[in-house]
């Protein structure tokens, strides 16, 4: 339908034209190109890293990352059960074994109470989740790293332009990744990023995202990598988005606070937390979940904002409920009931950078006649 309100649409009106139309003017389009080195430069220094690597995807960052710390078989990674399965599917590709632990109700995040809880003599390594538009309250997860010698992944996918406690996210830990997918504050249409300050390490992650082909015998491989390259014509884009990134952040904060003004109080959802005593929210996205008052789910809910012509997306599945990890015989009989609850009453709205004043009108008065 026309005036259909997608749940994301991107805002490519700075230079990605012109930098786009560079790549194709000087023939340099493939992962060789110039652009992959500027936007790598200037994005890892954003989020105040020494160094950067662009690759073909979020997924990949993850992958990479893992792999770049040597994680493997007998070692335990500690992550959320609400999230995406790209991070536990990362840690199971290298043979390690994932560790979950429950989301906060009100910030939909990991704690460090719940991770210490999870910490054994096998646990190797931390994965911090940002979620949704508020991060984690990373300085006591740090300090828990510290006391067991452990090594912390970052997963700022969503938190472009956020910090924690004044410090950027994707800062934190031994090595962080980002994605640009088209719903990101900066999209390359699909892309990803690693950023690290340990050049060996950055070096290491290189390797692995160009088949670990070697300086001086190209095709004699001592390691499997992938081919996790990012395009030249991609970093054009991703380049040109990172202009205009505090005008983004402030764009999705300004969302943000007119989606809570107009549903802030209506009765039977739970609306985003504005900040927290570390963190303003980012509102990557606006999610909302159902209080237990109203009589259908979140699939139904979206079902009847797709008649009005709103489009949404659900919240991520908890990984213990996996039916892919089920067969695996991962997490037999464990239960995480936070994660439980805002896969089945959470979903967000429209949360694009092009999205208008009326479109945010619209989809409210969408949600309050569902909500009744």
């Amino acid at each position: 339908m026309s005036d259909f309100i997608p749940v994301n649409e991107p805002l490519l009106d700075g230079n990605e034209k012109k930098y786009l139309q560079e790549c194709i003017d000087t023939g340099w389009i493939s992962s060789e190109g110039p652009f992959v080195r500027q936007f790598e430069e200037r994005f890892a220094g954003r989020v105040g890293r020494q160094q950067g690597v662009a690759v073909a995807n979020g997924s990949g960052a993850l992958d990479i990352a893992v792999h770049a710390l040597r994680l493997g078989p007998g070692d335990e990674v500690i992550l959320p059960a609400f999230t995406i399965i790209s991070c536990a599917a990362s840690v199971v590709r290298a043979g390690a074994t994932p560790v979950l632990v429950d989301a906060d109700p009100v910030t939909w995040n990991m704690s460090a109470e719940q991770v210490a809880a999870r910490i054994t003599e096998r646990t190797k390594a931390i994965m911090v989740v940002h979620l949704y538009g508020l991060p984690v309250d990373v300085d006591p997860i740090l300090e828990l790293a510290r006391k067991h010698d452990l090594r912390i992944i970052e997963d700022a996918a969503q938190m472009h332009g956020q910090a924690c406690r004044g410090r950027s996210c994707g800062s934190f830990g031994d090595i962080s990744t980002f994605s640009f997918y088209p719903n990101k504050h900066i999209t390359t249409g699909e892309g990803g990023m690693v950023v690290c300050d340990d050049p060996d390490l950055a070096e290491r992650c290189r390797g692995l995202r160009n088949l670990c082909f070697q300086a001086h015998k190209r095709f004699v491989h001592e390691e499997l990598g992938w081919n996790y390259r990012m395009t030249n014509l991609q970093a054009a884009l991703g380049l040109a988005q990172l202009e205009r990134l505090d005008w983004f952040v402030a764009r999705k904060r300004a969302m943000g606070r007119r989606y809570t003004e107009l549903l802030g109080e209506t009765a039977g959802i739970q609306t985003p937390l504005p900040r927290t005593g570390y963190a303003e929210n980012i509102y990557w996205v606006y999610g909302v979940v159902l209080e237990d008052s109203v009589p259908f789910d979140a699939e139904e809910a979206m079902k009847r904002l797709a008649a009005l012509g709103i489009g949404t997306r659900p919240f991520f599945w908890p990984m213990h409920q996996q039916p892919v990890f089920e067969k695996l015989g991962l997490f037999p009989a464990e239960r995480y009931p936070v994660a439980e609850r805002l896969a089945r009453r959470g979903f967000y709205l429209p949360s694009g950078m092009a999205l208008t004043e009326p479109d945010i009108e619209k989809v409210a008065k969408g949600v309050k006649e569902v909500l009744g």
